[in-house]
C-alpha cells in the first residue's frame, strides 16, 4: 500500500522559512514524478514543483521559483521542499503527490497517490 507522509509545516512569520518533507513507502518510485501542490480556502489546488525521481529534473510554479526548492533523497524515498523568503500569499495546505509518469504535470488529475496535507500559515 502506497503511503505519502507530508511533514514539516507550522507557522512563520513573513520572509521567514520552513522545509517540508514527504516520506514515501509502499513501492518503488523509481519512473514517477513527485510534486508538492498547495490548496488555500476557496481555491483550486494548485501546482507548486515536481521532481522526477529518476534524473532529478525540476519544475516550479513561476511565483515560487527562486524562492522553494525540491529535492529527493533516494536512499530514504524522501522529497523535500525547501520554502524561503516565505509570504502570506504562500499561506495554505501543502500535500505531496506521485504519478506514475516521465513528464512533470501540474494537473492533480494525473497523480496517482496523495499524502494528507500539512498546514503552512504565513503571517503579516
Amino acid at each position: 500500500q502506497v503511503q505519502l507522509v507530508e511533514s514539516g509545516g507550522g507557522l512563520v512569520q513573513t520572509g521567514g522559512s520552513l522545509r517540508l518533507s514527504c516520506v514515501a513507502s509502499g513501492r518503488t518510485f523509481s519512473g514517477y514524478i513527485m510534486a508538492w501542490f498547495r490548496q488555500a480556502p476557496g481555491k483550486e489546488r494548485e501546482f507548486v514543483s515536481g521532481i522526477r525521481w529518476n534524473d532529478g529534473a525540476t519544475s516550479y510554479l513561476g511565483s515560487v521559483k527562486g524562492r522553494f526548492t525540491i529535492s529527493r533523497d533516494n536512499a530514504k524515498n524522501t522529497v523535500a521542499l525547501q520554502m524561503n523568503r516565505l509570504t502570506p500569499e504562500d499561506t495554505a495546505v501543502y500535500y505531496c503527490a506521485a504519478a506514475a509518469n516521465i513528464f512533470i504535470l501540474s494537473t492533480p488529475g494525473h497523480y496517482n497517490y496523495w499524502g494528507q496535507g500539512t498546514q503552512v500559515t504565513v503571517s503579516s
